[in-house]
């Protein structure tokens, strides 16, 4: 029999559903006086539609409890009406607290009045068609990344922008621009390019400038990309890449050099290198300083630089200093044996003032020494966050004068830019929705929180925790996620009175309340229970529950994660952090979730039916609407095509991440839909590292053993090189297979 397409299915569900309402089977109208219009009766040559449910069951118990927050300060919105476009960056000018300037990545700055009740922001400045930046395609780090005022701004007008320029290979740009009409507007024409670095790779650009209290620019470069600095940039002295520079932008043409920079006297590096030690350089040995600022007290220089593999770092620059990149990654000798140590320094390499693992999170932003007065317990700390976890903490000097870190909140936001007031109170901006937040007193643990029992949840049956509750409804993805060797089930929970809405890309967007639920089986005995919420704040989170011996009940696990050897293997319960590394922001927080994933026959154990799971959602009323038509996707291990399976699996698989506003620094766009070409992975080389892949690419045509995709695939841990990077310790050998064979199959990347 042929497999009906998806469009023909949801005209007949939609054409089933009218019926049915008009009949009274949908619950319509019941004040109306005409009688139910009788329908023709149904081609004898028409099987009825076959649904796997008949109704929606009731639920009641399985609703997703409020948010546990233990937070010793508040995250409020400080303008509750305005919201930007892929903020980056949010300062004042010197001396005017009337106004905030936001960098937006697509190469504009918006000027808005300082004030809570703030609805509209003006464009300060355009160069998006100067700026290589998501907007326009590019890699994800690239764009409009950096901005500060000249301290003279009132009388001179002088902004300073670092931006990537359009092209190849990708130039990171230093330049000048001046206002005519005291900062309300920048001129682009009035352009005056100071300097410039090519670089070999997409990623790594740090960006950040800022005046320092002596009169000079700093700018901070990260190390040209790829992994593990291939070309060693960020020790070469004769590079400005990887490197913390200082230059007297008063002083000469395009620029002078402060007397006491280290490599004073030598020509300048204005094109990004020189014959000789640069003399910009004012500290070495930086991989992506992403973010650092001064203490506004102290004048002390802290930096966040974003690691590789397993460490993120809080670093003090001082003059001359070096920073160890990449001889080391945080505190640690860089783990990959792949990278050739002998030339690194025997001594003189700075350790960082802290570091966290990837436990915590995977990219840090740094921020400020908090000197503002709201949050007064805060004066004096380092406040910084994560990109990916959202989490922020504080660093305070102890007794000891070590410096001891202290979550202060545990955020649902990708946190790109801290931003500091003149009247040194902090705010941070959320990239993915463009909110401005503010840091506020407050806190505190809240009332709520998930059970420490799954029997508690309300999410599995009274009589046998192993059964879902009578509300949960069961699905199956297509392509199924792998989880080391593990059968799953899963169920779907949604509050009475509410319903799914359906993107136009066929993702699916839950109600506040929603509750998804995976068990994990392995040789016969449930091993895990995964509870995905959406809790009554709007916010997702996720809770691991760990099976007892006798399979009576699940205990939940410590929101740190765990392991624990079940059988010959090592099963991984992965932290909360962690939950949100793959349930991202781009892929809509739900991973599975959507009518290409759906779009197929599921048994039901209610009924006994096997029927497709979009037409049985529909039937009984879960959408708010009826879901466009989306292509379905293939089972990664079944019979179509090739290349259509492994797209599928790397959907599946990889995609939560590797896609736009995924969370990676990659421009990966691993989505079904994508074609092989926009993929930005074929032909392409590899930004995090070759693996000692030779000739190295991500997706090699032809030549699955020059793909790095294949390798990381192939690894798990204590190798930090492999994907997915959490909560699995096998590669999955069937998708390695798949995967190779589809490479292996092709002729080019179109």
């Amino acid at each position: 029999m042929i497999r009906p397409t998806t469009s023909s299915k949801l005209a007949l569900m939609a054409a089933v559903f009218v019926l049915l309402t008009a009949c009274g089977g949908g619950g319509g109208d019941s004040g109306s006086a005409a009688p139910p219009a009788v329908p023709d009766p149904p081609n004898p040559g028409t099987p009825d539609p076959v649904f796997g449910l008949d109704t929606r069951a009731a639920n009641t118990s399985c609703v997703a409890p409020a948010r546990p927050i233990v937070s010793s300060i508040s995250t409020p919105r400080a303008f509750p009406s305005i919201s930007f476009h892929l903020p980056v960056l949010m300062l004042q000018a010197p001396q005017d607290s009337t106004r905030w300037y936001v960098v937006q990545q697509g190469g504009q700055v918006k000027l808005f009045t300082n004030s809570s009740t703030a609805a509209t922001s003006s464009t300060v400045i355009d160069i998006s068609a100067r700026v290589a930046s998501p907007d326009s395609g590019a890699n994800g780090e690239l764009g409009l990344l950096g901005m500060a005022f000249h301290p003279n701004f009132s009388t001179n007008h002088f902004v300073y922008l670092f931006y990537s320029h359009v092209g190849h290979p990708v130039v990171s740009y230093l330049s000048r621009f001046s206002s005519l009409d005291n900062g309300l507007t920048w001129d682009p024409a009035s352009e005056q390019v100071l300097l410039t670095v090519t670089k070999p790779y997409n990623n790594h650009n740090g960006g950040n400038l800022a005046f320092g209290a002596d009169g000079y620019l700093y700018v901070g470069y990260g190390d040209g990309g790829s992994g593990d600095d291939p070309q060693n940039l960020a020790q070469n002295p004769q590079r400005l890449l990887g490197k913390m520079i200082r230059i007297d932008v008063d002083g000469g043409s395009p620029y002078g050099i402060p007397a006491d920079n280290p490599y004073r006297g030598n020509a300048l590096c204005n094109t990004g290198t020189g014959s000789a030690n640069c003399p910009e350089i004012y500290a070495t040995g930086l991989r992506n300083p992403w973010r650092w600022s001064f203490d506004s007290a102290t004048n002390i220089l802290w930096a966040g630089d974003v690691g590789q593999n397993t460490y993120e770092e809080v670093d003090q620059i001082s003059r001359g200093g070096n920073y160890g990149w990449r001889c080391r990654e945080g505190m640690h000798v860089n783990p990959d044996a792949g990278v050739d140590l002998s030339a690194c320094p025997v001594s003189g390499l700075i350790d960082p003032v802290a570091e966290y693992d990837h436990t915590l999170g995977q990219s840090i932003t740094g921020g400020y020494v908090y000197r503002g007065s709201a949050i007064a317990g805060l004066v004096g700390s380092y406040l910084f966050a994560d990109y990916v976890s959202g989490r922020i903490w504080a660093l305070r000097q102890s007794v000891t004068s070590a410096f001891e870190r202290i979550e202060l909140a545990d955020t649902p936001y990708l946190i790109s830019s801290f931003a500091q007031g003149n009247d040194n109170e902090l705010y941070f901006l959320s990239y993915s929705d463009g909110q401005i937040h503010a840091l506020q007193a407050g806190g505190g643990a809240s009332a709520g929180g998930v059970p420490t029992l799954l029997s508690q949840t309300g999410c599995v049956s009274a009589n046998d925790a192993r059964q879902p509750a009578s509300g949960l409804i069961p699905y199956a993805p297509n392509a199924s996620f792998w989880s080391d060797g593990a059968a799953k089930s899963r169920w779907l929970a949604v509050p009475d009175g509410q319903t799914i809405g359906v993107a136009s890309d066929g993702d699916f967007a839950f109600p506040n309340g929603s509750v998804l639920v995976k068990n994990f089986n392995l040789n016969g005995q449930l091993v895990e229970t995964r509870l995905f919420m959406r809790h009554p704040d709007g916010v997702w989170a996720g809770y691991s529950y760990e099976w007892n011996s006798a399979q009576t009940d699940a205990t939940l696990v410590p929101s740190v994660g765990k392991t624990k050897a079940v059988g010959t293997q090592t099963w991984i319960y992965p932290s909360q952090a962690q939950c949100l590394q793959c349930h991202t922001a781009g892929a809509g927080y739900t991973l599975g979730l959507e009518v290409s994933q759906l779009d197929g026959d599921l048994p039901y154990p209610l009924t006994g039916r096997t029927a497709n799971q979009m037409s049985t959602l529909t039937h009984i009323g879960m959408f708010s609407s009826t879901p466009a038509s989306v292509a379905a996707l293939p089972d990664p291990f079944g019979s179509a095509p090739l290349a259509s399976r492994a797209r599928a699996y790397l959907h599946s698989n990889c995609s939560g991440c590797h896609r736009p506003n995924g969370g990676t620094p990659s421009n990966l766009d691993l989505r079904y839909t994508t074609t092989l070409a926009q993929t930005n992975a074929c032909g392409a080389a590899p930004q995090a590292g070759t693996l000692g892949v030779a000739n190295a690419k991500i997706i090699a045509p032809g030549d699955a053993g020059s793909s790095v995709l294949v390798s990381r695939m192939n690894r798990r841990p204590p190798d930090t090189n492999g994907m997915p990077p959490v909560a699995s310790s096998l590669p999955d050998s069937d998708g390695v297979n798949l995967i190779t064979a589809w490479i292996d199959s092709l002729q080019s990347c179109n």
